[in-house]
């Protein structure tokens, strides 16, 4: 999705969304996917120009199927890593190449990546994006998707802050603040 001009254009403010079907279309509590994507959205319509990539990622690139296998493992006691583990992937399979090409695509110079995850960072400055800036984007948790805000934070180093602490609950390493990317 496009809004304004973005061809040849410098920091364009950019949002990688990975598809959720059960949370983006489903309303799904287990995660804030849809709440990420609409207030992406409402926040870049609200700029002079902007982007958000929806990523045919499902699952953190696992698939459907096994997004729903991972689940029930969830439902089981594991986290949302140890159960991606568990099946036999990585934490997160994503593969940001698509988004990169489709960058170069369309000409942009740099962007502003809006994200709490800085493997998406990095895995697109590897593919040659200019990277300059990180917005910030996180979303309150919920008493449903608490945990799996947490894990992300804990295990995978999203920066993601609650409640005024920087960090999650026993979370011993330093958290990645704004400015650092």
């Amino acid at each position: 999705m496009v809004h304004g001009e973005v061809m040849g254009s410098e920091d364009v403010p950019t949002r990688l969304h990975s598809e959720c079907l059960t949370g983006d279309v489903m309303g799904s509590l287990r995660c804030d996917c849809r709440d990420q994507l609409e207030v992406a959205m409402q926040k870049i319509g609200a700029m002079e120009q902007g982007l958000v990539l929806y990523m045919r990622q499902e699952g953190r690139g696992i698939g459907l199927i096994n997004k729903v296998r991972a689940y029930a493992l969830q439902d089981r006691g594991l986290d949302t890593v140890d159960a991606n583990v568990a099946l036999g992937f990585r934490d997160d399979e994503r593969d940001y190449e698509i988004a990169a090409h489709m960058l170069a695509s369309l000409n942009v110079g740099s962007i502003r990546l809006m994200t709490n995850n800085p493997r998406k960072i990095e895995e697109l400055r590897k593919l040659g994006t200019k990277v300059n800036d990180r917005i910030p984007h996180v979303i309150p948790s919920t008493e449903w998707n608490r945990f799996y805000l947490e894990t992300k934070a804990r295990r995978s180093g999203h920066q993601i802050e609650f409640e005024g602490r920087g960090h999650p609950p026993e979370q011993n390493d330093p958290v990645i603040i704004e400015g650092q990317s």
